[in-house]
């Protein structure tokens, strides 16, 4: 079981490790080009974009956990039918942000509310990046199919090629074509589209029989589509949910100036990195379990989430460690000293987001495996309703502090919900999902 494990985890880890680092990197090159304004355009606009994409998440979660249960069940026609089906609405609900991209932006910048230097230059990225939507949006279809197909590391190198394109563009473009700012934008923005061809032709090679089976001329036709909605309408409110906490912490960090904003993004980008690490373990569930679930193999299915949690714990461990003395990666971040004092005030709040959000990511990912979106969904609302409660409930004079105590005890609440909901159920409740 554990080989098992790392075989899908480890190519997940690489892949994912690509994603936060490239953040990383957006943010040091504008951490050099300015002060806290350019730091804080980038966490804007990224975040921007994390909000709108979070929200279609289950264009990648949705299709993981069906595609794998089709595998285990050795169902090539629903394999076929869930390439098709992500693939498509993928598409479709890229073009419409594509159509929509001024009240989007007009209506995120509202929300986020930050000061007038930095909608500007935030703008400017928004409004490049956003000709992004269709590739990226795709790739997440395709990623999620190869990861429920039991192929981490076709995902992996699908990811590798886009960050690692979008690094040499971004310092190409910054540096070499002196674009300043707006070269972070135009690397991102080529990277995608090269990403996208390349997983195309990867998965046409890999799974050419697959794909032949495939009947395009049905695209519109929705037999068969009611469980894919369900699952996936269950996954877009959660990601709802969690857009609401993470924009009302990037929207108190804006509106508390451009210093707390740009302590916030260090913060974030400091949550990311432990994320997409724990989110190799999740994609090992989500392959795995669904996988098991698939076969109806219970015990085996057991024994995968025991040691899905004793991986999560010894990176935990590892995270924790290095989040209590955060100094050097802030360095790395920035130049400007005063954000890097000012952060260096968050450092135990560092070492408790692996501790307190460990937990959801891997329950998260064995109940994608299992399509259990309804538990995921009550998970992230009992937590948001914690967040917000707490944050209000406590005093004004803890400033941002506030905001970072009630950030990680909704993390907490998502792992506790959901383990309430695996006990009480036994693991039986899947076959209600």
């Amino acid at each position: 079981m554990n080989r098992e494990i790392l075989r899908i985890a480890l190519p997940a880890i690489v892949a994912n490790i690509t994603i936060p680092l490239l953040g990383l990197l957006d943010t040091a090159i504008a951490g050099h080009l300015g002060d806290a304004t350019v730091i804080g355009a980038i966490a804007v606009g990224s975040m921007l974009f994390n909000f709108v994409y979070w929200n279609f998440g289950f264009l990648r979660m949705g299709t993981s956990g069906m595609t794998a249960q089709a595998f285990g069940a050795g169902d090539q026609s629903a394999q076929a039918r869930m390439l098709q089906q992500s693939s498509v609405l993928a598409l479709a609900i890229a073009l419409g942000i594509v159509v929509l991209q001024w009240p989007i932006g007009w209506l995120g910048f509202t929300v986020i509310g930050p000061s007038p230097e930095v909608r500007q230059m935030a703008g400017t990225y928004f409004n490049i990046v956003v000709w992004g939507a269709p590739p990226t949006l795709m790739m997440m279809s395709i990623k999620g199919w190869l990861l429920g197909m039991q192929d981490s590391k076709g995902a992996m190198y699908v990811s590798i090629v886009v960050n690692v394109v979008n690094i040499i563009a971004s310092l190409a473009a910054v540096y070499a074509l002196g674009m300043g700012f707006v070269g972070i934008a135009v690397g991102t923005l080529l990277a995608q589209w090269l990403g996208l061809a390349y997983s195309l032709w990867l998965v046409r090679r890999g799974y050419g029989a697959i794909v032949a089976l495939v009947d395009w001329r049905k695209t519109l036709h929705l037999q068969g589509s009611g469980r894919f909605f369900k699952v996936n309408t269950d996954i877009f409110v959660r990601s709802t949910l969690l857009m609401l906490a993470n924009l009302f912490l990037v929207s108190v960090g804006a509106r508390s100036g451009d210093l707390i904003l740009a302590v916030n993004a260090l913060l974030q980008q400091l949550n990311s990195l432990f994320a997409y690490f724990m989110d190799g373990i999740a994609f090992a569930g989500e392959a795995l379990v669904g996988k098991y679930y698939g076969r109806r193999d219970s015990s085996r299915l057991r024994l995968c989430v025991r040691r899905l949690f004793v991986w999560a714990a010894v990176l935990t461990g590892a995270f924790t460690l290095l989040y209590a003395f955060p100094q050097h990666i802030f360095a790395l971040l920035t130049d400007d000293q005063p954000v890097r004092l000012a952060a260096m005030g968050y450092r135990w709040w560092c070492a408790l987001l692996p501790l307190c959000g460990a937990a959801a990511f891997v329950w998260d990912g064995v109940f994608i495996g299992m399509t259990y979106s309804r538990g995921m969904l009550w998970a992230v609302a009992v937590a948001d309703a914690f967040f917000f409660a707490l944050y209000f409930a406590l005093p004004a004079s803890m400033g941002n502090h506030r905001l970072w105590l009630a950030f990680v005890t909704y993390l907490a609440m998502r792992g506790i919900v959901q383990t309430v909901l695996w006990r009480i159920g036994d693991g039986s409740f899947c076959a209600k999902s």
